[in-house]
C-alpha cells in the first residue's frame, strides 16, 4: 500500500505571519495547501492571491468552521490571536485535524493540559509553531557545546527587540493578561531559546518591564535562575533598535547566533571563542526555517513520528512565561 505523498492544510486566519507561512506551505515537499479560511470576507482568498498568486486548487473559507469540516483538510496551521489559540486548536482537534499552532500555544498551562488531553483522545498531533528551532544554525551551535569546545554553559542570553511600526501596533491593544505586549509576541521566543541550553525548567525569575496604557508590556528584561549558578539573561523591547541573538558562555568560552530569525536568503553566521585564544566566525548555508517547520510537521503526521517540539516544552515555557509575568507583576523574585 503507498504511503500518502503530501499532508493536506488548511490555515485559519488571514493573519500578516501567512506572508512567510503560506508560501512555505507551498513550497515544501511534502505538503499541500488546500483550504484557508477568515472571518472578513474576501480576505482568505486576498491572502492567497497575494502570497502565492496563479496557485489553484485552495478554497478560501469566510467562515473558521467551515474549514474545519471540510473534511480533505487534514492539518492546520493556527495564526489567530494569542488568546485564541487554545480554543481553536481544541475546536480543530474535534474535528480531527493535526494541529500546528503559531507560538504561544495558549496564555496558561491548564489550557495545554486541554489540548494535550484532546489530542490524545483524539488521536491528533499538535506542535508549537517556534520556527526558529528548525534553522540549521541551532543543530550548529547545539554540535559546538556537546563538542565540549566552551565547557560547561554557565550563562545564556538572549536579546529580541525591533521598533514597533503602525502596523503591528495591534500587538499593544490587549492588556499582557489577553495575550498582548511584547512577551507573548517577541518575549516567548527568548525565553523557549534560553530554555534550549539548560534542558529543563528555571527554579526561579526576577524580571521587569514597562508597560503601556492597555496594560501590554513593550519592554521587559530579567534573569531565570537554572540552579547551581547558572544564569540566564533575556531583554526584548517593541522600542530598541533592531536585535535578534543569543550568546552562550561556557567555562571554556563561548557561542554566539547573530540572528535568530532569519529570512529564507540570508547567510546565518555563528561565531565561538575559547579561552585558549581560538576563535572562528561561521558562515552557514542558508535555509527557510518555515519551511523545513512545515516539512517536520508534515513527516510526523504522515509517518508516525513525534514532533520536536513536545508539549511538554510547550507546558513548560508556558509555566515560565507566567512565572515571568508574576515576578513583574509582584515586584519580586518568583520560585518556579
Amino acid at each position: 500500500m503507498n504511503k500518502q505523498a503530501n499532508l493536506r492544510w488548511g490555515i485559519l486566519g488571514a493573519a500578516r505571519i501567512n506572508e512567510r507561512l503560506l508560501p512555505a506551505i507551498v513550497e515544501a515537499t511534502n505538503a499541500e495547501l488546500v483550504a484557508i479560511a477568515s472571518r472578513r470576507p474576501g480576505a482568505a482568498a486576498e491572502t492567497v492571491g497575494k502570497f502565492a498568486p496563479g496557485l489553484g486548487g485552495v478554497t478560501a473559507y469566510d467562515d473558521l468552521d467551515a474549514l474545519l469540516a471540510d473534511k480533505r483538510v487534514q492539518a492546520v496551521y493556527l495564526p489567530m490571536a494569542n488568546h485564541e489559540h487554545a480554543q481553536w486548536a481544541l475546536r480543530a482537534i474535534s474535528h480531527g485535524k493535526h494541529v500546528l499552532c503559531e507560538k504561544p500555544m495558549a496564555l496558561a498551562v491548564a489550557d495545554i493540559d486541554a489540548i494535550a488531553a484532546a489530542a490524545s483522545e483524539h488521536q491528533v498531533l499538535v506542535m508549537e509553531g517556534f520556527m526558529y528551532r528548525f534553522h540549521p544554525q541551532h543543530a550548529r551551535v547545539m554540535e559546538l557545546i556537546q563538542s565540549g569546545l566552551i565547557g560547561d554553559v554557565r550563562s545564556v542570553r538572549a536579546s529580541f527587540s525591533f521598533i514597533m511600526r503602525p502596523a503591528r501596533l495591534y500587538r499593544l491593544a490587549e492588556d499582557v493578561s489577553r495575550g498582548g505586549g511584547a512577551m507573548w509576541d517577541i518575549g516567548c521566543y527568548a525565553i523557549h531559546a534560553l530554555r534550549m541550553f539548560f534542558r529543563q525548567t528555571p527554579v526561579a525569575v526576577v524580571a521587569m518591564a514597562r508597560h503601556v496604557e492597555s496594560g501590554a508590556d513593550i519592554s521587559s528584561s530579567g534573569v531565570l535562575d537554572f540552579g547551581e549558578g547558572r544564569f540566564a539573561q533575556f531583554d526584548f523591547s517593541f522600542e530598541r533598535a533592531r536585535r535578534c541573538e543569543y550568546e552562550i558562555i561556557g567555562s571554556k568560552g563561548g557561542v554566539k547566533c547573530h540572528v535568530v530569525w532569519q529570512l529564507p536568503g540570508d547567510t546565518p553566521v555563528i561565531s565561538w571563542w575559547t579561552e585558549d585564544g581560538q576563535s572562528c566566525e561561521e558562515r552557514l548555508p542558508a535555509a527557510n526555517h518555515f519551511r523545513l517547520e512545515i516539512e517536520h510537521f508534515s513527516d510526523c503526521v504522515l509517518n508516525g513520528k513525534q514532533p520536536a517540539l513536545s508539549l511538554d516544552d510547550a507546558r513548560d515555557n508556558c509555566r515560565t512565561i507566567n512565572a515571568v509575568l508574576q515576578a513583574v507583576r509582584e515586584r519580586r523574585l518568583v520560585e518556579i
